[in-house]
């Protein structure tokens, strides 16, 4: 059997290369170990080479001289640390609040279930009670004292109860905390598409916690001293958002410097500007101006009827004053059941919620639009090619959808426009 022999191993283990000028040619030197001094040639035949000989691991960072990281991108150079530490931090305080919002949305509407139930057992139980003592033999006794009594009281019981649930409105709070926990989330994601993308700036920081503060005054937890009017003198859209500010230069296209924006893109926006803000903001604010003016008749006119009522039980039996008693202490307490299950069991407080944030969400496209438009810097404005697709995605249209509407629009009078911009809502 043919062996190696130590004359010809070089006692060390390291390896070199040179390099000759003349003949462009790498020269290279292995050296191995003493440890291989009888290595047999017949076994090399079934196993690689390298593998049967063991040789050291050359990659290992301590042998080798070249540094395998050295095509890794180096994250701690493309962004602040301290930036992206802000960002998570954000981003934990908003996971947070959308659990908050969550919860106590469905705290709230338990409230209304409850509330509803129980307002209308106590009102129809007051008015049986009344009826049973109009039917008993007038005079009095016990028994229809105690029966007057307690339906006069369960009457007054519901009065209050009323007047507090139809000034809270919790089928409205309920709205207002699904909304939140949408816009919370929305943002959430927009935070993480920023980490995601990579070297965050400090403005972002700066964004997103104006973002956290106005959602956080638009949509209020606390109900004494911050809670929304539920019933204001004019409707107007509901506002979760910051006052729009110039954007840092961040074009995506530097294509002539265009930023992805052309002159027919431009009247595009404008004509959907427009479309938006006469049909489908207007539409929204008129509903919600009747959805309010419904609530409020139907808020005054719960707690006057179980007042009635009330009245009504009070006098009943007695000789003066019996028919009409009778009748307003029965009729008007079944009329303040109806209405109470009207207003909150179809939940027209969370209906006027709903129109006044489907215009608010309007009013945010507008003014993103018109902040684009006005930005002269095509740096500082949002790509163009982008913004226009996120316009088609927010109104349920395809593109080649959206540039039909803004053709149709703009060959028409303002009279004439019928299609409403969004497919959505």
């Amino acid at each position: 059997m043919a062996t190696l022999q130590n004359s010809s191993i070089v006692c060390s283990s390291s390896s070199s290369s040179s390099w000759d000028h003349r003949g462009g040619i790498i020269r290279a030197t292995l050296n191995v170990p003493r440890t291989m001094k009888n290595i047999s040639l017949s076994g090399l035949r079934s196993k690689g080479i390298v593998e049967e000989l063991e040789l050291p691991d050359f990659t290992d960072r301590k042998l080798s001289p070249i540094n395998i990281n050295t095509f890794k991108r180096n994250d701690n150079d493309c962004h602040d640390p301290l930036v992206i530490a802000k960002l998570y931090a954000i981003l934990e305080a908003v996971a947070d609040r959308v659990e908050m919002h969550k919860n106590i949305g469905e705290q709230r509407n338990n409230w209304n279930s409850l509330l509803l139930t129980s307002i209308n057992a106590l009102t129809l139980a007051a008015a049986a009670m009344t009826g049973m003592v109009a039917t008993s033999a007038i005079g009095g006794g016990a028994p229809v004292a105690a029966l007057k009594l307690s339906s006069t009281v369960m009457y007054l019981s519901a009065t209050g109860m009323l007047s507090i649930i139809n000034k809270i409105q919790p089928s409205q709070l309920v709205e207002e905390q699904r909304n939140a926990a949408r816009w919370f989330k929305q943002l959430h994601n927009q935070i993480q598409t920023i980490i995601e993308m990579g070297n965050p700036a400090t403005s972002d920081v700066k964004e997103m916690m104006e973002k956290v503060l106005a959602l956080d005054k638009a949509y209020p937890l606390p109900l004494l001293g911050a809670m929304l009017k539920k019933f204001p003198g004019n409707v107007e859209p509901a506002v979760w958002w910051p006052e729009q500010r110039r954007r840092q230069a961040k074009g995506l296209d530097g294509k002539k410097g265009w930023n992805g924006w052309n002159g027919k893109l431009e009247e595009e926006m404008r004509e959907i500007i427009g479309v938006i803000r006469k049909k489908d903001k207007a539409d929204y604010l008129r509903l919600g101006g009747k959805a309010l003016k419904l609530n409020k008749f139907l808020a005054i006119g719960g707690p006057v009827l179980t007042g009635l009522a009330a009245l009504g039980s009070a006098f009943v039996g007695s000789p003066n004053h019996g028919s009409w008693a009778v009748v307003l202490g029965v009729v008007a307490g079944a009329l303040a059941s109806v209405v109470n299950t009207f207003e909150h069991g179809m939940q027209v407080g969370m209906v006027f919620e709903m129109y006044r944030s489907n215009a608010g969400f309007f009013e945010l496209m507008e003014e993103s639009m018109e902040s684009n438009l006005t930005e002269k810097d095509m740096g500082r404005r949002e790509n163009g090619e982008l913004f226009e697709m996120k316009v088609a995605l927010q109104l349920g249209r395809s593109l080649s959808q959206l540039r039909d509407l803004a053709t149709s629009s703009s060959c028409k009078e303002e009279e004439e426009i019928e299609e409403f911009a969004s497919k959505l809502f």
